[in-house]
Order: C-alpha cells, then structure tokens, then sequence
C-alpha cells in the first residue's frame, strides 16, 4: 500500500473575509473530492481569511499512481481557480505498509 500526502498552501488575494474563505475553501475541497476520488481537509490557518492550509491524500498500490494523482490535483487547483495563488506545495509518497 502506497499514501500520498501533499500540504498545499494557498494565498486568497481577493478575499475580504473569513466567510469569504471559508466557503472558496469549501467549495475546492468539495470538487477535489468528487474528481479525483481523494481525502483532503483544510488542516491549518482556520482563523487566517486570505490563507489557507489543505491537507490532501491518496492511496495506491502504485506509489507512481498516487504521486500521479497529487500532481493531477495541484495542476487542478492552478488552472481551474485563478483567484487563488499556490504559495507552497509539500508532496510525498509513502511505501510500505
């Protein structure tokens, strides 16, 4: 069994306010799930209403596969929500369970 994991932190430049970030991260997390059938969760900077902090996770049994699908996500978020800027991105893949 293969987890990939990926920390992805996002700027919110236009947003005024924590509702407002609130419901764009609801919204991406909610369309992250349903295409690419995997976990994520903001896990950081709840209280910060232009930054937000996902957690996202996958599991293989190809780790190629899940490192695959993480990419496939960034590439997602980059060009799909052009109101959001990607500020750092960690991404690994675990083996071995």
């Amino acid at each position: 069994m293969n987890v990939g994991v990926c920390r992805l932190t996002l700027r919110l430049p236009e947003n005024q306010d924590l509702k407002g970030k609130r419901r764009a991260i609801k919204s991406l997390c909610a369309r992250i799930r349903n295409k690419f059938n995997v976990a994520v969760s903001e896990v950081a900077d709840a209280d910060a209403w232009q930054v937000g902090t996902l957690g996202i996770v996958c599991v293989s049994n190809s780790s190629r596969h899940a490192d695959e699908v993480l990419g496939k996500v960034l590439a997602y978020i980059e060009d799909s929500r052009q109101d959001l800027e990607v500020v750092s991105c960690e991404q690994e893949v675990i083996s071995g369970f």
